[in-house]
């Protein structure tokens, strides 16, 4: 079978979004481990995941200047090395604070892969095989926070955490020569001026930001600094926007907002992210401390997930083709909400094939709803922006991926303090209103859906003559 030197691109972007993301949530089950050879508590070592996530989210919008003034073949290498370079030095790590760094180093290699990557595909590819390629470069991203806690269970289990880094480097490899077989200097290098004050505007919110999301991560923590910072960032995040607006280079072009498909996919995409990133946060939660299982089982339970995205994946296509973007996602939207409703009725009464068809619908309308936000954000994005778009979009969904998780910690405290009138221990009841909380956000999402017209995307459909022509020569 041939595949074409387009559709290795495509899977060449994919494999390193598998990377970046996997990368984030693959130690969570490892920490005990690490801790015991760092010689720290493993709560110690989340520290790495907080360093990897902020780092992502910091740097990410530098990544379209650094294409756009070097070339994207260049940057996207680079960011490939880098990120391999961290991942062994990650595996040799023998203390906490030589981890950190190589997780900070980590981060700056995939804060420039996945956006420089998706902008070099979004270029090089018809409007008419958007939605596909698309579709191949978001699935990887959306299995990857559900199957990395089973993978690092397992190989901490059964062979080292220190694999758990080691297993990108054959990628790496690999990823550094197809990256310079496959692309081409071929863009004009703009040679614009470097946003300096936004960079440093826009990284004291976003670090604000993202240390607010991560004691939110927690059922107990320092709440009063944590609104602290919160307000600190959000004037920074005033200041970034004012300066943004009137900055003749800026870091982040917030011009692009105007295209109606695009600001759909970064504010309605961020609050069904926020929804859809807590369930399989949430999920293993109950399974442990609601039904006692252990991480393994609860964590293999939560796979039904990545089962739904996969069964979803061929059928994305043809069902937007046919039924158009703003029908599939305010549809697919109140499935969401059917889907997590579903959800808060799971208990230990409940059978586990029931159990394993709840998450599995969830993972379903999951990765439709993705795929469909991720491939109209560029529907209208002229080709000369889409590094800026790529940078704009991958950093709207670092941050809400992040806020989803907190989001979900927060719906669970309140639950807990509605019912004891203090935080305490979660049960079962807790976590069925948690579910409900989202339920409810996820309506929000839909009514921001709303406000699309009802041909956006349409440029990116296959026409009904076409696809029977397809058809037939397939």
């Amino acid at each position: 079978m041939h595949i074409s030197k387009s559709n290795l691109i495509i899977y060449l972007v994919a494999t390193t979004f598998f990377m970046e993301n996997l990368d984030g949530t693959v130690i969570a089950t490892a920490l005990p481990e690490m801790g015991n050879d760092f010689g720290v508590n493993a709560v110690d070592v989340s520290i790495g995941m907080t360093a990897y996530l902020l780092t992502l989210a910091i740097l990410i919008p530098i990544s379209g200047w650094l294409a756009d003034r070097f070339g994207s073949r260049a940057i996207f290498t680079t960011a490939i090395a880098i990120f391999t370079l961290a991942s062994i030095m990650c595996g040799l790590s023998t203390n906490l604070w030589f981890f950190t760094a190589a997780r900070i180093l980590q981060g700056i290699g995939g804060a420039l892969m996945v956006p420089v990557g998706r902008a070099t595909v979004l270029r090089s590819t018809n409007k008419e095989n958007l939605i596909n390629a698309i579709s191949l470069i978001t699935w990887p991203g959306l299995v990857a926070p559900v199957v990395g806690p089973a993978i690092g269970g397992f190989l901490t289990t059964y062979a080292s955490w220190r694999w758990i880094f080691f297993l990108n480097v054959p990628l790496g490899i690999v990823g550094i020569a197809f990256s310079l077989w496959l692309l081409k200097n071929d863009q004009a290098i703009e040679k614009k001026p470097f946003d300096t004050l936004g960079f440093i505007l826009s990284g004291i919110t976003i670090s604000g930001l993202m240390y607010t999301f991560e004691v939110g991560r927690h059922l107990t923590g320092s709440y009063i600094e944590a609104c602290i910072v919160w307000g600190v960032s959000s004037i920074f995040g005033l200041l970034t926007f004012f300066h943004l607006q009137r900055s003749p280079h800026p870091l982040i072009d917030l011009s692009l907002l105007q295209i109606p498909t695009l600001s759909a996919s970064v504010w309605a995409g961020s609050i069904f992210r926020i929804v859809l990133t807590a369930v399989p946060f949430l999920s293993p939660l109950l399974f442990q401390l609601g039904f006692g299982l252990d991480p393994f089982d609860s964590g293999l339970l939560v796979l039904s997930i990545f089962v739904g995205n996969l069964a979803m994946k061929s059928i994305t296509t043809p069902i937007l083709n046919r039924y158009g973007f703003r029908n599939v996602m305010l549809l697919n939207g109140g499935l969401i909400v059917l889907s997590i409703y579903s959800c808060s009725l799971i208990s230990p009464a409940l059978s586990f094939s029931l159990i394993v068809v709840t998450l599995f619908f969830n993972g379903a309308v999951r990765s439709l709803q993705f795929t469909s936000l991720n491939v109209i954000g560029f529907s209208d994005v002229p080709k000369s922006k889409m590094n800026s778009a790529s940078s704009m979009i991958s950093t709207v969904m670092q941050l809400s991926n992040a806020l989803g998780i907190a989001f979900g910690s927060l719906a669970l405290s309140i639950s807990v303090f509605i019912r004891n009138g203090a935080i305490g221990s979660p049960s079962i009841a807790d976590f069925h209103s948690a579910f409900l909380y989202l339920a409810a956000l996820a309506v929000v999402g839909i009514l921001l859906l709303m406000r699309l017209d009802s041909d956006a995307g349409s440029l990116l459909r296959k026409s009904p003559v076409n696809l029977k022509v397809g058809n037939k020569r397939g």
